[in-house]
């Protein structure tokens, strides 16, 4: 499936937000998480579906200042 992630045209094998976050190694509840500009909270990633051509932006905190 062709996903735009933070900006990166990817080809991946991913049916779920939450099997996308595992096949990038992202890791934590920290991480907040975006389909097509609406948000998806924590809880709903499991079943928040993708498709071919969504834009997924992935955000994680950043220490320091």
């Amino acid at each position: 499936m062709k996903l735009i992630v933070n900006g990166e045209a990817l080809d991946v094998a991913a049916e779920t937000l939450s099997e996308l976050l595992v096949l990038m190694e992202y890791e934590g509840d920290w991480l907040a998480t975006a389909v097509n500009d609406e948000l998806v909270h924590r809880e709903d990633r499991f079943d928040r579906s993708l498709n071919d051509n969504d834009k997924i932006e992935i955000l994680s905190p950043m220490q320091g200042g």
